[in-house]
């Protein structure tokens, strides 16, 4: 006997999703994925100026605005093919690292650590055990009985009022799949009220060199607008750049020791679900932070690998590179869009036609993307596995700390592919977090070294032919591979389409009628209670669905 049941909307998650599960014999054995909210930044972007974009695209979201300001300029430059001056890559490179930082602590803490950890039941833990216990698996200095009996206590305060505090809302408190014992949810607890601080620190990294956040001013086609002179009160100076430094040194030690350690531990408590949430195995990631004037050279590899066979592994070198350049698509034979093609973005079309909710045909306003004709499943996941594959040092040194902290608690030995699963995707993500952390310190040096030979330069102004030229601008976002794809003709935007990293993975069935990468990952996922789906709930999260960039709200009439 089976039964469909429907969560909608999907909390803690940025934007609008619905997700559809039949349950079959308490598993789910089928899935559908629908973006609730229509996108349309595309028309809106016709006939602009192309130094425009960036400012237009960073509006599709008030989380990823950074990565879309970025990839925009990034595919301007890319058709115009311009050099970008080594201090303009520098400081881009500061700002992406220190987002991405920002962006994986918020997922897994804010969004998704609720999933995992009862909340209530840490009223009841002895904050004697809790510091014994986190002693075993960490050096924090927070780690002691004393901060987690003040944590208990104010907990205790406002949960005696009748109110959760910033833990009121969509918790699943009680639920049967809630494993972790008392002493463990309050090590989370204290973790995660201390998140809330770190991440507003590293996110200072971005005000500082962008001008504020969300929403940063300092990016123009070309370069940066950071003049840099450094006695100078109102540019980029020296003490600007020490209290960028102060920062990160500040923050590293609650990714190594916190962030990093957490995420190991809840995928050791729950070992079991590293049967669950694997899904669509083909990886794609792009090279990030480049190093060169050119764009060509990078700090982080990017790749494809094909069902999760990390001898398959293929490099992506740059956004020139054909092999990138030809395998995006995307259909829209199971979207609300007119016309049932397959095309590349470049020709892509984005003309709404809204019919029904048919699970056989037309469920959502999300496009399918394909990477040579294959679903493939992007993020923090794909950017390790491929980052392992091309053997890069940072990566494998946290990859392997990271399984080896695991296998510890567990006690047995977890290989590498267990990380094709749903924790393995936070567990990706906390890796991710310690390499983009380390770039940090390399991006800054390089920044003070370069200052230091006497280069000031942070912008080239662009030129513009009369003819129609094409571009394509990707980043590796903390929630995996975004691309803009402009096509410009006479200095205005004649189309534009973007492809984002929810695009991919919460995409619809494709035109062969194979399902996304969240659609699959959901197949065969126990639920012990349907009216209560966390088990679902889980893996949708897993991958930090971002809806407002996957399918984003506009005003056709621009009001």
């Amino acid at each position: 006997m089976s039964k469909v049941i429907t969560i909608d909307p999907v909390t803690r998650i940025e934007g609008h999703l619905r997700v559809d599960c039949e349950i079959t014999g308490g598993h789910i054995s089928n899935a559908w994925s629908s973006g609730t909210a229509f996108r349309g930044l595309e028309i809106i972007l016709k006939g602009i100026d192309p130094r425009d974009a960036w400012l237009f695209t960073q509006r599709i979201c008030g989380v990823c605005t950074t990565v879309h300001g970025l990839a925009s300029v990034r595919a301007v430059e890319n058709a115009l093919k311009i050099e970008i001056p080594l201090n303009a890559q520098f400081i881009r490179n500061l700002i992406i690292s220190a987002h991405s930082v920002h962006g994986h602590i918020v997922h897994f803490y804010h969004l998704a650590s609720l999933d995992w950890v009862d909340i209530p039941s840490a009223l009841n833990a002895d904050p004697s055990k809790t510091a014994r216990l986190a002693a075993r698996i960490s050096n924090w200095h927070l780690n002691s009985r004393q901060h987690f009996k003040e944590v208990q206590d104010r907990f205790r305060v406002f949960v005696e009022t009748g109110q959760l505090g910033v833990f009121a809302g969509d918790g699943h408190w009680g639920h049967p799949e809630m494993k972790l014992r008392p002493e463990e949810n309050l090590l989370f607890v204290a973790h995660y009220l201390q998140a809330l601080d770190y991440q507003r620190k590293i996110n200072m990294v971005v005000a500082i060199l962008g001008g504020k956040t969300p929403h940063i001013q300092n990016l123009a086609v070309g370069g940066v607008a950071n003049p840099i002179y450094l006695d100078s009160q109102s540019s980029l100076n020296m003490e600007r750049l020490f209290k960028i430094k102060s920062i990160i040194d500040e923050v590293g030690d609650f990714v190594k020791e916190v962030y990093f350690v957490d995420a190991c531990a809840i995928s050791a408590f729950y070992a079991d679900w590293f049967k669950y949430g694997a899904g669509v195995t083909n990886y794609l990631s792009v090279p990030e932070l480049p190093l060169d004037t050119k764009g060509t050279v990078f700090e982080l590899p990017g790749g494809y690998i094909e069902n999760g066979d990390l001898a398959t592994f293929r490099p992506i070198r740059d956004p020139f590179d054909e092999f990138f350049i030809d395998g995006v698509k995307e259909t829209v034979k199971h979207s609300w869009y007119k016309e049932d093609k397959t095309l590349h973005p470049w020709e892509g079309e984005t003309d709404p036609h809204y019919t029904e909710f048919m699970v056989d045909e037309k469920y959502s306003w999300s496009k399918a993307p394909t990477f040579h004709g294959k679903p493939v499943q992007v993020g923090p996941l794909a950017n390790v596995l491929a980052m392992y594959a091309a053997g890069h040092t940072a990566t494998k040194k946290y990859t392997d700390s990271a399984l080896a902290t695991i296998s510890n608690i567990v006690g047995i030995n977890v290989p590498l592919n267990a990380l094709h699963s749903t924790p393995g995707r936070h567990v990706a993500k906390a890796v991710r977090c310690a390499v983009m952390y380390e770039t940090l310190h390399r991006q800054w040096e390089l920044l003070i070294d370069n200052i230091g030979k006497g280069d000031r330069d942070s912008f080239n102004p662009p030129e513009f032919p009369a003819g129609e030229i094409r571009g394509v601008g990707f980043h590796e976002a903390p929630r995996g591979v975004l691309s803009h794809w402009p096509v410009i003709d006479g200095g205005k935007i004649k189309n534009f389409q973007i492809v984002v990293p929810s695009t991919f993975n919460m995409a619809p069935r494709n035109e062969k009628g194979e399902l996304g990468p969240c659609e699959a990952s959901l197949i065969g996922t126990p639920v012990v209670d349907s009216n209560t789906p966390l088990e679902a709930l889980r893996t949708i999260r897993s991958f930090d669905p971002c809806m407002a960039c996957a399918i984003h709200v506009v005003d056709l009439d621009k009001k």
